[in-house]
């Protein structure tokens, strides 16, 4: 008897086939990959490419870098860097995560005995994902700190002690004491009612008010990493809504971020044009940009190691190359998506957004060392410094100064959550490539886990003792770890599976090209690059410092524990090669020789893309979600 059909009005069931958009709402109709999803336009990509790439570090640590090093010399350096490191590895990194439409992990059916690199891509994220969202808080704070009619760090407060001034404070002097001169503390003399001879003061630098209500007020910092405190139960609330913006936006995946990030990473622009028009019209603006990129330029600066190396540091931690964002985000593209243009576009974007913040950031500051009378110089902050007290001490001396404290933190807000989007983005798609079923029908649920997890462990961070959490984790996790993933990724892709073979696998999305297109990527894939990332790597080892903040040294427990941290996350790189070495057949060298051969499963997740290179692959649909995939000897790396 012939089988019924359901009318097209009725929701059919049984052995109906169920489309995969129908029961995955991270996946569009119209996208070509039903089972991964695709995004919903180029620009929602882009958008998330650059909110990814532009971070807190464009405007907090570049102008600073530029102003320490040469000014605008630096920018020679600068560029240099970028064609050689900086966009050979993010080009690399999107043509893999597109060719292949997997994630960081398991990408890596390319190369198995690499596949422990892609763990620690994965590892490294999640903790830095603790702290990330941390500095989010930071800015929400301070963003409704500022909803007041006047700054509450523009003048010393009830909050302050006696070292608050923007004055040098009088710590010594001369008086007379039965016909003998003496020299005696101040705070003595107050209490005697003397005074001091005259230009016998010893002065030293008071503490801005700006500064004393990030360390008192802000943060409560304590005396040290022993002392943990209780938890700020404001910042806990300001961390918890910072989760909660980012888990609204990623609940459906890259359907909805990648609507969220054409505000969050258009807006910043905005801000920096708005900072920039009103810091030009400033007095002492001209001194400031002279300082950052004008008549201060010193060239000779270009003779000096440490300009090179912080130039190739600043465009390889910039671009967020080795993270494992770049895979995953490009591994929602089309397959012939021009991931050569995308690479461009990002990159120069990316360069000259820092740039183009130095002059918002330098034209304040240098209005700031104008009307308290000090050289730029002394006023010049990075990192927290910058964000948290140098800046807000500028911007409460403007007229408005509430106005531009509410813009600038809120730029700072946005300009974090588009990392941070990609950074969850990047452990729910390996967790999505990992066990796909499971994914498909609670991809609310996880997504959402993720996010609780990351805020119960980010708690820690908001104690009194939270801001040595911070850098301790900045200083282990996104240090050297992520140069050593580099350096093996460039390695194992380049020189294990044969950079030939990989522009072949690039072509076939974006076309053959001629030999000599190719000639630059060449030598930057197989010699330049490699060597830059192994001489930064050697250069940052070599400088090594055990971290301290404020010069407040770190405990040996706390030191232990930043090794501890990294040594977890690159330990799945041997672990990862002995099990894939165990798994494989016939002798140690066969083994080797056959887990250094890409897996049976790898090529164009899509089989209509696969054409005669890749006719033999094994259905990456057909696999169960736990299948540890096979090795297999096609093909012999170069």
């Amino acid at each position: 008897m012939d089988k019924l059909k359901c009318p097209s009005f009725f929701k059919c069931r049984g052995k109906e086939k169920v489309t995969a958009s129908s029961e995955n709402f991270h996946v569009g109709e119209n996208d070509e990959n039903q089972d991964r999803g695709n995004w919903s336009k180029k620009s929602d990509y882009l958008l998330s490419m650059v909110g990814y790439a532009v971070g807190l570090g464009n405007v907090w640590r570049f102008p600073y870098l530029t102003y320490n090093n040469g000014g605008g010399a630096f920018l020679i350096p600068y560029a240099i860097m970028l064609a050689l490191a900086g966009l050979p590895l993010f080009f690399l990194e999107c043509s893999l995560g597109q060719f292949a439409s997997l994630g960081p992990v398991s990408v890596w059916r390319i190369l198995p005995l690499f596949q422990g690199v892609g763990i620690t891509m994965v590892l490294i994220t999640f903790f830095v994902t603790i702290y990330y969202n941390v500095i989010i808080a930071y800015s929400l704070y301070y963003m409704f700190a500022s909803f007041q009619s006047e700054l509450p760090w523009k003048t010393c407060s009830y909050w302050a002690d006696e070292n608050c001034s923007r004055l040098p404070i009088v710590t010594h002097c001369n008086v007379t004491i039965t016909n003998e001169i003496i020299q005696v503390n101040k705070s003595w003399i107050d209490a005697n009612n003397l005074t001091c001879i005259n230009g016998s003061e010893i002065y030293q630098p008071g503490q801005l008010p700006s500064e004393q209500y990030w360390n008192k007020v802000a943060l409560q910092r304590s005396s040290g990493m022993d002392e943990t405190g209780e938890i700020v139960w404001y910042l806990a609330l300001c961390l918890l809504l910072a989760w909660l913006i980012v888990g609204a936006a990623l609940f459906k995946g890259i359907k909805s971020s990648g609507k969220v990030v054409y505000f969050t990473a258009l807006f910043p622009y905005v801000v920096l044009l708005i900072l920039l028009i009103r810091g030009a019209t400033l007095e002492g603006a001209s001194k400031g940009i002279s300082y950052y990129i004008g008549a201060q330029s010193n060239f000779t600066k270009l003779q000096e190691a440490e300009v090179w190396k912080d130039a190739a540091t600043q465009i390889f931690y910039s671009l967020s190359v080795a993270w494992g964002g770049l895979v995953a985000l490009s591994s929602y593209n089309k397959f012939n998506n021009n991931c050569f243009s995308d690479a461009i576009v990002v990159c120069l974007t990316n360069c000259l957004t820092s740039v183009f913040a130095g002059f918002a950031i330098f034209s304040i500051l240098g209005h700031m060392a104008h009307i308290s009378g000090k050289e730029v110089s002394q006023v010049v902050k990075s990192g927290f410094d910058l964000a948290f007290i140098a800046y807000p001490e500028a911007l409460a001396q403007l007229p408005g100064g509430p106005f531009w404290s509410i813009l600038f933190f809120f730029m700072l807000l946005t300009l974090g959550l588009d990392s941070q989007f990609a950074s969850i983005e990047t452990i729910t798609t390996t967790i999505q490539d990992l066990f796909p079923k499971v994914m498909k029908k609670m991809r609310i649920p996880i997504t959402l886990g993720c996010c609780l997890v990351l805020f119960l462990l980010g708690l820690v961070c908001v104690t009194q003792a939270g801001i040595y959490w911070v850098h301790l984790i900045d200083h282990f996790c996104a240090g050297w770890g992520v140069l050593i993933t580099a350096i093996l990724e460039i390695i194992g892709i380049i020189w294990i599976y044969g950079g030939n073979r990989f522009i072949e696998d690039i072509e076939m999305m974006i076309g053959a090209k001629r030999c000599i297109f190719w000639l630059w990527w060449r030598i930057c894939w197989f010699v330049v690059t490699p060597i830059l990332l192994i001489a930064i790597l050697v250069w940052s080892l070599v400088k090594f410092h055990r971290p301290d903040y404020a010069k407040i040294p770190y405990p040996d427990w706390a030191v232990a524990l930043g090794w501890g941290m990294i040594i977890f996350c690159i330990i799945w790189i041997p672990i990862m090669a002995v099990i894939k070495i165990i798994q494989a057949k016939g002798n140690i060298f066969q083994r080797i020789v056959s887990c250094c051969r890409p897996a049976s499963n790898w090529g164009p997740y899509l089989e209509k893309y696969r054409g005669e290179r890749y006719k033999d692959m094994v259905d990456l649909k057909k696999e169960t979600d736990h299948e540890i995939p096979t090795i297999s000897g096609r093909g012999k790396p170069e």
